[in-house]
């Protein structure tokens, strides 16, 4: 994939000067494969590398988008559950209000009723008042530019807000003939 988009752009690998990863929240492993990718090509290359919130990035693509007011960012958690952040956004800027966290459908159904704003990739799934909205790379671009917290990939630190869970598969019976 990192070649295609390369090809596509006619760019080197060497012509990469900064590199945003996003740290989630999302996917365990999603996140993980993408801090590896992006710690390895730093190493490899020296490259600037900057970590990025899924819910800052949708976020700064509202603004983009020029949706203001109070809006709550809803993304799919999995297990009827969603992420949740809440942001005032304005021409000028937007700022997250309250912490991000993981909510019940119940609890965004309550903000849907109430007319509030919602905006995810996916929240028109659920709620048919709310805007799908995906961060487009020119909006990621020029949100990480004005950003001032490059550093080394090995302090980026991913977004989860449950523990993974994982489980180890049941040992395989075997049977005597």
């Amino acid at each position: 994939m990192i070649e295609a988009v390369l090809h596509k752009a006619k760019l080197e690998r060497e012509q990469i000067e900064i590199l945003a990863v996003g740290l989630g929240p999302g996917s365990y492993t999603g996140i993980r494969v993408a801090l590896a990718m992006a710690q390895g090509w730093q190493l490899a290359r020296g490259t600037k590398l900057h970590g990025a919130s899924s819910m800052d990035c949708l976020a700064a693509q509202a603004q983009a988008e020029q949706i203001f007011g109070r809006v709550n960012v809803v993304v799919d958690a999995q297990r009827n559950e969603f992420y949740l952040a809440t942001y005032e956004i304005s021409a000028d800027g937007w700022n997250a209000v309250g912490s991000l966290r993981i909510v019940t459908l119940k609890d965004v159904q309550l903000r849907a009723k109430g007319r509030e704003i919602l905006i995810g990739p996916e929240v028109t799934r659920w709620f048919s008042g709310g805007q799908t909205i995906f961060p487009l790379a020119a909006t990621l671009t020029r949100f990480t530019i004005q950003q001032d917290g490059f550093g080394a990939g090995e302090r980026l630190e991913p977004i989860y807000l449950r523990k993974a869970n994982f489980v180890k598969a049941p040992t395989r019976k075997s049977t005597v003939l």
